[in-house]
């Protein structure tokens, strides 16, 4: 019998324990804040956006919007995050991705500080966590090493293979997994016999964008899956990027779509802008 993960259930218990800090930054007279960088009006966009938002606001974190129009230039969209950057009130900045073609989303990365940089996404804090030094983490790769921590899935001397390499995802999901002493492989789409690879594999973290990509012939019994997809199927329903159906009766622990990944990673979002908080308090 597969486990199947509960993803609100064990982000709600994250976020309960988180109360308690929170707790103890509002009795010092701090409201941790976050500030959300939305460039025009994407709609999927918009719909993370909000549940941060209300996640925030149920927690007692201060989360905007920095609403910017579709047409705005690189210079514009820079000179308002280094605004921020030396704002005191503010303490962990996001910029919501997809940008506008005309906008160098790298360059707009890099203009972030890395003191305050809530998704752990630039260049000096990329840095650190391939180095194995602290700081900042991309909050979808967070989510599912505690998800894996939490259901007592063994890392040290597993094999892990990540499929998909991105900076969002699969680069920093890797580096994590080698930090926790797993033997990691980073697959993706120019991969040479992929299904032999898998089979291999105590711990698959899919994030490829392509529903049902992991099929069960991909699979060792009592593999660890991890489904980090999002795709919505032209009847609009949403699913992952595993054959959940085919898998679910092969893996020891098994993450659905949705509720498993997703609302981890909101999570971890909240428990950074937290850490960046007390970072910047311990700092002044």
């Amino acid at each position: 019998m597969s486990t199947v993960v509960d993803g609100r259930a064990l982000a709600a218990k994250l976020l309960n324990e988180l109360q308690d800090q929170i707790g103890n930054l509002t009795a010092q007279g701090v409201v941790p804040t976050l500030r959300i960088v939305q460039v025009g009006d994407d709609p999927a966009s918009t719909i993370y956006i909000r549940n941060k938002k209300r996640k925030g606001a149920s927690l007692g974190i201060d989360v905007q919007v920095v609403k910017l129009p579709e047409t705005v230039t690189q210079t514009a969209l820079m000179h308002q995050i280094e605004t921020l950057n030396v704002n005191p009130e503010v303490d962990a900045i996001l910029v919501q991705m997809p940008l506008p073609v005309q906008i160098d989303a790298a360059a707009v990365v890099a203009t972030i500080d890395p003191a305050k940089d809530a998704d752990g996404f630039t260049p000096a804090n990329f840095g650190r966590l391939w180095s194995g030094d602290e700081g900042p983490v991309p909050a979808t790769p967070a989510g599912v090493m505690a998800i894996l921590q939490q259901y007592h899935v063994p890392l040290r001397g597993q094999h892990a293979v990540v499929i998909g390499r991105s900076r969002i995802v699969g680069r920093p999901m890797a580096a994590m997994l080698l930090q926790a002493d797993a033997t990691v492989t980073v697959a993706h789409s120019h991969t040479r016999n992929l299904a032999e690879l898998t089979r291999t594999a105590d711990i698959i973290v899919v994030a490829v964008g392509i529903p049902h990509f992991l099929t069960a012939d991909m699979v060792k019994p009592g593999a660890a899956i991890i489904d980090v997809g999002i795709n919505r199927t032209a009847e609009g329903k949403v699913t992952g990027d595993v054959d959940f159906a085919a898998v679910e009766p092969l893996a020891g622990v098994i993450t659905p779509v949705p509720r498993g990944v997703g609302p981890m990673t909101v999570a971890e979002l909240m428990i950074q802008t937290v850490a960046l908080t007390k970072a910047r308090v311990a700092h002044d």
